[in-house]
Formats: structure tokens, sequence, C-alpha cells
């Protein structure tokens, strides 16, 4: 029995809510003020899932099932994502290609969700959308498959089970490249500060925010805990690389992951006091830069 696994599982469904009110209760200290409570998403989770929903005329089942399907498609990608050192309930040779599979089926019923409003407001978000991912995806695609070749596996729990400190000092340049990548698309794929605003309702400048404008009630609160399970498993992949500890045991190593997502947290929140978000029409070019340090990073790791 996979114990380590089950308790990647449990960590990720319940302290992945967790992570945002760490991120506002830092985005508060540099602010100066107390902020809301650390549970908050919890608070509004529980209420959400009172409320009713509300659905136009115009909307068919896709609008309904996109969140469903989301939510779907990423629980199965947290028995697939290691948690650091611990491995996953379900590994496999090429499991890191249904983990982009599963990010790549999120992103689309969210898209068709946002289209099936037959507004050209959401419209708008859903093109924007679409548009980042052909660099993102591409970069963090490279990045693992750098990974892979480094490690000689092609599952996540093989990669990350082979990442350790010797690994790093014999490829500090290569793996901070990939580092630098996978940081750039966790920002971008989580809607954050430079990328994005998830507190924003500026019109013009919304991206992710502006596709689930008409969800409401339960849809809506299934969609905060995706995004959170989104942010969670996209940040154990930087997590994993850069603090590759091992201590042998599984509810230590789980215990220093869950410090590492914390402290991922608090420099979430940290970059989004001190940094403005980029303007729109140079996103492409900041995702440009993770697709470009992706394919120096395979360009060094070939030799």
């Amino acid at each position: 029995m996979n114990v380590s696994g089950y308790l990647n599982i449990f960590l990720a469904l319940v302290f992945s809510p967790f992570l945002f009110g760490v991120i506002n209760r830092t985005k508060a200290f540099f602010a100066g003020r107390h902020g809301q409570p650390i549970f908050q998403l919890y608070f509004d989770l529980g209420k959400l899932l009172r409320k009713g929903a509300v659905y136009s005329r115009t909307t068919t089942w896709i609008f309904r099932g996109g969140p469903i399907i989301g939510l779907a498609a990423l629980l199965m990608a947290t028995a697939i994502v290691p948690g650091g050192k611990n491995g996953a309930v379900i590994a496999f040779s090429g499991d890191v290609i249904l983990f982009i599979y599963l990010l790549g089926l999120v992103r689309f019923f969210a898209v068709l969700a946002a289209l099936d409003t037959g507004s050209s407001f959401e419209g708008m978000g859903a093109s924007r959308e679409v548009q980042f991912a052909l660099f993102a995806e591409p970069a963090i695609f490279l990045a693992l498959a750098v990974l892979a070749r480094r490690t000689g596996q092609i599952s996540l729990s093989g990669i990350y089970a082979d990442l350790t400190f010797e690994t790093w000092q014999i490829a500090a340049p290569v793996l901070a490249l990939v580092a630098g990548t996978i940081l750039i698309v966790f920002l971008a794929e989580n809607a954050r500060i430079p990328v994005d605003d998830p507190n924003t309702h500026l019109e013009l400048t919304m991206i992710h925010e502006v596709m689930v404008l008409d969800h409401g009630g339960v849809d809506l609160g299934i969609i905060l805990y995706a995004s959170a399970l989104k942010f969670w498993l996209l940040g154990s992949l930087f997590i994993g690389l850069v603090v590759p500890l091992r201590t042998g045991n599984a509810g230590l190593d789980a215990v220093v992951f869950l410090a590492g997502m914390t402290v991922l947290g608090i420099i979430v929140g940290a970059v989004e006091s001190v940094m403005a978000r980029v303007r729109l029409l140079k996103v492409p070019n900041l995702l440009l830069v993770a697709l470009l340090l992706s394919v120096l990073a395979l360009i060094f790791g070939m030799r």
C-alpha cells in the first residue's frame, strides 16, 4: 500500500485552499493591514456549496459540466503528481505526458464554458487564455522533458525521486533554468501577478477571472477549489525541484513538503505586493522568456 501517495492526496485536498490564505495574509502584512482570516477560502467554499445556481437560457450542458469536468481532471492529476519526495498513488512511464494533457483538458472545458455563455466579454477572456497557453504549455512540457532526460525517468514520481542535492551540484545551471521556467508558468497558469491579478475586475485586463463571472453558487465553489488544486499541483513541481530533501520517513517528508509549499505561498504574496502586473501586450513576452529558458535548459542538458 502506497501510504506516502495517499498522504500526498490528503495534503492536496485539505491544504490547497490554505495556501490562498497564506498569500492574502502576506499581502496584508506588506500593506500594513491585519488581513482576512487565513482560512477565509474554506469559509467561502462552505457558503458557496450551500447556495443554488442560476443558469442563462443561452447556456447548454457545457456551461454546467465545465467546472465539474475540470475538477475531475485535477483530481486525477493529484493522483499522479508526487509531493516532494513522497511518490504519487498512480505512477507509470509516461504519466508526465498525461499530466500535461489533464491541465489542457481543464483549460479546454473552462474556455468552452466561457464561450457557451454567448458573451463577447467572456469570449475575450477565453481568447486571451488560449493565446497565452500557446506559450505556457510548450514551456512546461520542455522543462519536464529536461528533467526526464537528466534523471532517465519518464514518470513524475521517478523524476522527482531521483532529484537530489547531488543532482544540483552536477547540473545546477540546467536545473536553475528549469526552475525559472516552472516558476513563470506557475504564476501564469494560476493567474497571479505579474501575469494576471486574481482580485481585479478591470474589464480590459482580466484573463482568467472574466471567464468565470457568470458562474455562481456551487459551480463557483467548484471553480475556486479547482483553482486551489491547480495552484498546489504546479507548486508541487517547483518545490519538489528546488527542495530535493529526503528524510526517509514519509511523514517527515510530507511536513518538509508542506513547509515548502507554505513558503511558496509567502513568496507569491511578496511578489504580488512589490510588483505590478505587466501590460497585457507584454504577457506573451514573459511567457516567451519561460519558453526560452526551457529551450536553453534542453540544449545545455544535451551536452
